[in-house]
């Protein structure tokens, strides 16, 4: 199974100014691509810390995602990060500057001029309708913060990583809680050990209680627990299974 992580970097964030979206577009992302999001760290705008993240993340992972601090300002310091855990300079893309000249024209400072910016050795990942490349390093993509353009970058990922299965969801809703569900759940979970399986309880509505997901690479063994599941529970309690 390919797996990936996330470093989400921010002052904003931790100080609660701003909450973070980025998090779950990407593990969408990924999921719809077979790859297992297995651990999210959120740091301040520190260089020294975003670096020794980088490092751990990036080696104990197929893939790191960087969110946040990509700018021109004081505090965009992921660039700098990333190229220090690596032990690398910081350059200018020569094809970035000319796209930024391009769009700001006599606007331009040297301020934007900063966005140009990449660790030396990351590449330039373009395509579809994103207007602006991805930098990647080795296997740390380093995306912008800002929701929408954060969204707009998904596409290359998809188009990157495509090639593997996707994760397979089914569910059960019931009227029982999580406490009469407990039993019935233990013995799904250790018969079917390699499908991941969720309770999430819902306490406002009347139509259900309990939610149960069930999530795997294997189309046939997702459905077997999720068909033993809901057999298992007594009459009536069933509200739908998808």
């Amino acid at each position: 199974m390919r797996t990936a992580a996330a470093l989400i970097i921010g002052n904003e964030l931790l100080s609660g100014k701003i909450a973070d979206e980025n998090l779950f577009v990407l593990a969408s992302t990924l999921r719809a691509l077979g790859v297992k999001l297995e651990r999210a760290v959120m740091v301040l705008d520190d260089i020294e810390v975003i670096a020794a993240e980088v490092r751990a993340l990036a080696a104990s992972h197929d893939w790191l995602f960087t969110s946040g601090g990509v700018g021109p300002t004081h505090d965009d310091l992921t660039i700098a990060g990333v190229a220090r855990a690596f032990g690398v300079p910081v350059v200018s893309a020569p094809n970035m500057e000319s796209m930024l000249r391009e769009y700001y024209g006599d606007r331009l400072t040297e301020g934007h001029l900063l966005m140009a910016r990449i660790p030396d050795g990351a590449r330039l990942v373009t395509g579809g309708s994103a207007a602006w490349p991805a930098v990647v390093m080795r296997n740390v993509w380093m995306l912008p913060g800002v929701p929408q353009i954060f969204r707009a970058k998904q596409a290359l990922i998809q188009a990157e990583l495509s090639g593997g299965t996707p994760f397979i969801s089914f569910a059960v809703f019931t009227t029982l809680d999580e406490g009469q569900l407990k039993p019935m759940l233990d013995r799904v979970v250790e018969a079917h050990r390699d499908v991941d399986i969720g309770s999430y309880p819902r306490w406002s509505g009347v139509e259900y209680r309990t939610k149960l997901t069930f999530d795997g690479l294997v189309e046939a063994k997702v459905r077997a627990a999720r068909d033993a599941f809901a057999e298992s529970l007594p009459a009536g309690t069933v509200v739908r299974v998808e």
